[in-house]
């Protein structure tokens, strides 16, 4: 008989008006999945049934995992942690089977993408400043992905992997640190979408959401300069210094490393105690793009190329290597206050050319700045 109640034509009207149709509300309880009710469900009609029993699988699912995470996993750190390895692991292998590199940085980026919705679906509170970080990051994470796509594919290959291809271990660490990076740096979002708290907006949400705006037009517009400048034959075998490269010698690292700041500070009025850290995120983007696999590299890579020419090496002691500056400004500044404030760090140099350094040191204490300087201005 209370079967028949729960599935005759107006006791389901009610019981649907008093859930008003929302997944995990304290009445939907009342809907117990068993043979009988089925068999019931079933002679009412399909239709009702059907959506009937959707919904009670969608809320035995959602219900049980909320149960489990409540003891093993309330941040969703285990999960993230699940889904990224996965997911890299999958990319990992389509690389070392198939020699077929152009879609690491998309494999990366897109991370970033699945681990900001899943969080966000999962938790299903929807509150306000877990949409909107979680759409800075989507947002981020599409731009960047398709642009590295696209670039790659036009390029032709990545040649970050040309001593990888063969040596399925240095292809293995790569594919391991991307992976760590992705779940690193996404931990000040995983933490906001996992939680039950709901401050209101202060000014910290704004500031964040302003840094995200500032890092990520920054990093998008370098990207197109730097595009723009490659792709012109006429600049063929040259360095970018036009636009955003004449006040830093990497506008795209900076953009990237303001915006998930920005993230942070926009996340921080949710975290309490140890969540706070969840710093650790920007703070290992910073020191990742600043000591290992960002700046060292690409300036030992100019260096090399171009640490010969008189005007390169102008261009690198007038530009500042991360934050924008006017280059008659940072030219001017003291060494110390380069190295300390503003990234100036001697691993910087470590390939450019001896003759290099005494050639700048003899052109600034004699003649001045002439010739290709000036062009630079």
């Amino acid at each position: 008989q209370q079967h028949k109640n729960r599935v005759g034509g107006e006791g389901i009207r009610q019981q649907d008006s008093a859930t008003g149709g929302v997944i995990g509300s304290a009445a939907e309880s009342d809907y117990v999945v068993d043979g009988d009710f089925v068999a019931e469900i079933l002679k009412v009609g399909f239709g009702v049934g059907e959506r009937l029993l959707w919904r009670n699988s969608l809320v035995a699912l959602r219900r049980s995992y909320l149960e489990m995470g409540t003891v093993l996993d309330s941040h969703f750190l285990a999960l993230t942690a699940i889904v990224t390895v996965g997911y890299q692991l999958l990319f990992f292998i389509v690389t070392a089977l198939l020699k077929f590199d152009k879609v690491t940085d998309f494999a990366g980026s897109t991370n970033f993408i699945i681990l900001a919705a899943l969080t966000l679906i999962l938790k299903g509170t929807w509150y306000f400043r877990q949409v909107v970080l979680s759409v800075l990051v989507i947002i981020w994470g599409i731009r960047l992905g398709l642009f590295l796509l696209m670039r790659i594919l036009q390029w032709g290959e990545d040649r970050r992997f040309d001593e990888m291809r063969s040596n399925l271990g240095k292809l293995a660490v790569f594919w391991i640190f991307q992976a760590v990076w992705v779940w690193t740096v996404s931990l000040p979002l995983t933490v906001v979408n996992s939680s039950d708290r709901d401050p209101a907006l202060d000014v910290r949400d704004i500031i964040g959401w302003i840094m995200w705006s500032i890092g990520t037009s920054f990093e998008a517009t370098a990207d197109q300069q730097k595009l723009a400048f490659k792709n012109s034959p006429e600049n063929r075998g040259k360095w970018c210094n036009v636009g955003l490269w004449s006040y830093t010698r990497h506008p795209n690292y900076f953009g990237e490393i303001f915006l998930w700041w920005g993230i942070f500070v926009a996340a921080s009025p949710v975290l309490k105690g140890a969540e706070w850290l969840v710093i650790l995120g920007p703070i290992f983007l910073t020191l990742l793009l600043l000591f290992l696999s960002g700046i060292p590299l690409l300036e030992d890579s100019a260096d090399k190329k171009f640490g010969n020419v008189p005007a390169y090496r102008i261009y690198k002691r007038r530009t500042s290597p991360l934050i924008p500056l006017p280059p008659s400004l940072y030219e001017n500044l003291p060494s110390w206050f380069k190295t300390v404030l503003l990234f100036e760090l001697p691993l910087y140099s470590r390939s450019l050319p001896t003759e290099g350094l005494a050639w700048c040191r003899k052109s600034s204490e004699g003649e001045g700045i002439k010739g290709d300087e000036m062009k630079l201005s």
